[in-house]
């Protein structure tokens, strides 16, 4: 019987998957929080192992995760390269981000499934992300919690994510695994 793959699948993302990522990312976020293909190649280039689509068909993608490995209460700005952690003690999710025409299909918990498992056996003992556009509800759901006492530099970073000032939403959340 010939291998068959079943859809839709969770995969590593690609270079050739850039043009897709960033026609999500053009869906999914305001103006005012696109970040540079540059800067999306750059991170796949420093950390393949972290970054992963979620496609319903062959060569396609749907859905997609950066992440890096990362120490707690460290936030990268948005549109700033990822620096990797000399001795990570969590995974950071910095982008997730779901097509419209695939929402409903549970391929972000995939992801976030995908992500945690691996973090999980790398031995990394917490989860990060910056929660926005009102998702703090979805990530709860998944086992984050917002969590305040961030170091300054953290918070200044945090502030790099919110779409308004007079109504901030990007929130810091974590979660210890294992």
């Amino acid at each position: 019987m010939p291998n068959t793959i079943l859809f839709p699948v969770v995969r590593a993302m690609l270079a050739s998957d850039i043009p897709a990522v960033m026609r999500i990312q053009a869906e999914c976020y305001p103006p005012s929080m696109l970040e540079s293909e540059d800067v999306f190649r750059a991170r796949l280039a420093l950390t393949p192992a972290t970054c992963w689509i979620w496609s319903r068909a062959p060569d396609s993608a749907d859905a997609y995760l950066f992440s890096y490995p990362s120490s707690k209460d460290l936030v990268t700005p948005l549109g700033a390269q990822f620096k990797l952690a000399a001795t990570p003690d969590c995974l950071y999710l910095h982008d997730l981000a779901v097509a419209p025409a695939a929402r409903g299909k549970r391929a972000a918990n995939v992801l976030v499934a995908a992500a945690l498992a691996h973090a999980r056996s790398a031995g990394l003992n917490w989860s990060a992300l910056v929660s926005v556009q009102q998702s703090q509800s979805f990530w709860g759901t998944l086992g984050y919690q917002a969590t305040d006492g961030l170091p300054s530099q953290a918070r200044e970073n945090l502030a790099s994510y919110q779409v308004s000032a007079d109504q901030p939403d990007a929130v810091y959340m974590l979660q210890q695994l294992g």
